[in-house]
C-alpha cells in the first residue's frame, strides 16, 4: 500500500477516519489483531499519532485494546447487538414521535425525499444494498437533527458505529431489504399524519425487526 499524504492538522483523526472505514468494509475483520507497525508503514507515518486514533475508536466500540496484547477489532456478541439495537430503538423512537410534533412542513418534506431515495434504491430491478444503507443511514441522522438534541444525536452516532459492526449481516437476510422499505413507509406515514405515539410505535417495530434479521 502507498504511503498516504495526511494533513499535519488533526493527524490522529485523519487517521482514525481511515481505519474507521476499514472496519466498516470489512478490510479489518471483527477479532482481528491491529498490526500497529504495518499500518504505521502503510500510512507513512509515526505510531504515536496511530495510538492516538486507536484511543478514538476504542472509545466508540470499534476496537478492543487488550493489556499486551494491542489493539483488536471489536467482535459483537449477540448480547451487545441486543443492547445496543435496544437502545437505538428508545432513542429513534423517542425522536420520531418529537418529529412527528414538532416538524414543520419543510423538515417532512425533506424526509419524504429521504424517503422516496431509499425507495429507489429498494427497487428490485435496480435494488442496491450499499446505496440503500446510506440513505437509511441519512434519513435516520436527518430525523435526529430535526429532533434536535445534541446530547441523543451523540449517543446514537456512536451505537450506530458498533451497529455498523454487524450490519452486513442485517440486510442480507433473504426479504429483508423490502421488510425495511415497508417499515420505513409505516414510520413515514405516520409521520405525515402527526401520530406522535404511532410514529414512536412504528419505530421500535423497525428496530427489533433490524436484529431480528441481524442475527
Amino acid at each position: 500500500m502507498a504511503a498516504l499524504s495526511l494533513a499535519p492538522r488533526a493527524l490522529y483523526e485523519e487517521v482514525a477516519e481511515l481505519l474507521r472505514q476499514r472496519i466498516f468494509n470489512r478490510e479489518l475483520e471483527p477479532g482481528s489483531w491491529i498490526d500497529e507497525l504495518k499500518i504505521a508503514e502503510a500510512y507513512g507515518i509515526s505510531r504515536t499519532p496511530l495510538r492516538e486514533a486507536l484511543k478514538v475508536l476504542a472509545a466508540e466500540g470499534l476496537v478492543t485494546m487488550k493489556v499486551r496484547r494491542g489493539a483488536y477489532v471489536t467482535e459483537v456478541s449477540e448480547r451487545d447487538l441486543a443492547d445496543v439495537y435496544h437502545l437505538l430503538s428508545l432513542l429513534e423512537s423517542d425522536a420520531a414521535g418529537v418529529v412527528a410534533t414538532t416538524a414543520t412542513e419543510g423538515q417532512i418534506r425533506e424526509l419524504q425525499v429521504l424517503h422516496q431515495e431509499l425507495e429507489l434504491a429498494a427497487t428490485p430491478d435496480k435494488q442496491d444494498r450499499e446505496r440503500f444503507f446510506e440513505i437509511n443511514e441519512r434519513f435516520h441522522m436527518r430525523l435526529l437533527e430535526i429532533a434536535n438534541n445534541r446530547w441523543r444525536d451523540q449517543m446514537v452516532a456512536d451505537l450506530r458505529k458498533v451497529m455498523k459492526l454487524n450490519r452486513h449481516n442485517s440486510l442480507l437476510k433473504s426479504g429483508r431489504i423490502q421488510e425495511s422499505l415497508n417499515e420505513h413507509r409505516a414510520v413515514m406515514q405516520a409521520l405525515v399524519a402527526r401520530d406522535r405515539e404511532l410514529c414512536q410505535k412504528c419505530m421500535q417495530e423497525h428496530f427489533a425487526n433490524g436484529l431480528e434479521a441481524a442475527n
